[in-house]
């Protein structure tokens, strides 16, 4: 069964930091990088603070074209504060396209799986952990497997 919006913005509420610094970024960055070296996923990874790339993964077999899909969808985790999957799910619930919606370029913005916001509890956003190589649930859940790592929940 698909997530719903509820059920994404829940789980943005429950993994929040009480900091978040470029140590944290590199090693959730790290985290993602060295699970897709064990297990052969062809991903890459990005970890942005505030609007900055602080830390970039590409496995083998990874292109060019996934950087686009991160960089898409990292926008949207920007623009609406939410996940690219969660965004994703409340237009897929209304049946419309973003393009639609918002009126936002499809070339610039990507309501996809595979971009989680890092929140700091009391500040809100902060930057961004990134996937792109799966099928979209399954970036998300990367994103999440490794927030709750660093966060031991």
């Amino acid at each position: 069964m698909e997530p719903t919006f509820d059920s994404l913005i829940a789980l943005e509420a429950e993994l929040q930091f009480t900091r978040f610094d470029n140590n944290t970024a590199w090693r959730l960055g790290l985290w993602l990088a060295e699970k897709a070296r064990r297990e052969g996923l062809r991903i890459t990874v990005s970890v942005t603070k505030v609007g900055q790339r602080v830390f970039h993964f590409a496995a083998e077999g990874t292109t060019p074209d996934n950087d686009e899909w991160i960089e898409r969808k990292v926008r949207t985790v920007y623009r609406f504060r939410h996940s690219s999957f969660a965004m994703g799910r409340r237009l897929a619930a209304e049946n419309i396209s973003g393009a639609d919606k918002y009126s936002l370029d499809d070339r610039q913005y990507s309501f996809h799986g595979g971009a989680f916001p890092l929140i700091v509890k009391g500040t809100g956003v902060v930057g961004t952990v990134a996937v792109s190589g799966l099928k979209q649930d399954q970036d998300h859940a990367l994103c999440v497997e490794a927030v709750r790592h660093l966060l031991k929940k």
